[in-house]
């Protein structure tokens, strides 16, 4: 985590309101795994219901814009490669009790409106955030490249909408062919 990401904070905040047990990696040295270096995780988050994950934050803004810098209407999802191979490696690490997520933390404009029962949608030093995640591993397997000068990859809108979850979704224990959603009332900014 760094001290001074935005979206970082407004994400462990959000955890905090929730009770779960959140510890803040700080990043300000690489981690190493065995004698390779390493991205570190932002979060290790433990849930209430025993749910183990590494997360990773990336924050974006919400209209995204698109070529020009116009304003579209885009749920950005790219990270850097990086991301995805430090991540499984991290959760690999931790044993088969641990998730990797993707928790793509989206600062929404004054002007959008989402419906107050929005899960995960929150408020955060007066602005709005909502906070969507990926598994690490689906992530990495319908990721495509975006720029190889830069070393980003991305998914489909298509995919990313199969995909991604209310980041609530990734608190509760994962049962076997049933999916959990936890409900959370959305709240608005003062």
């Amino acid at each position: 985590m760094k001290s001074d990401n935005l979206y970082e904070a407004a994400f462990e905040a959000y955890l905090r309101r929730r009770g779960v047990a959140v510890m803040p990696i700080l990043e300000a040295r690489r981690s190493y795994l065995d004698a390779a270096e390493v991205k570190s995780p932002d979060f290790i988050v433990v849930s209430a219901n025993t749910s183990k994950l590494v997360v990773d934050v990336k924050g974006r803004k919400f209209p995204g814009s698109g070529k020009g810098g116009k304003s579209r209407n885009i749920w950005h999802n790219w990270c850097e490669r990086e991301d995805i191979e430090s991540l499984t490696r991290w959760a690999d690490r931790f044993g088969e009790s641990f998730r990797g997520v993707l928790a793509f933390v989206y600062h929404l404009a004054p002007h959008i409106e989402l419906p107050g029962d929005t899960q995960d949608l929150f408020a955060y030093r007066g602005e709005l955030y909502l906070a969507r995640g990926v598994l690490v591993s689906d992530y990495r397997a319908h990721m495509r490249t975006r720029s190889p000068r830069w070393g980003t990859v991305y998914l489909l809108s298509d995919d990313f909408r199969e995909l991604v979850k209310p980041i609530s979704h990734f608190l509760t224990t994962p049962v076997a062919g049933v999916e959990l959603v936890e409900a959370v009332p959305g709240e608005r900014p003062a």
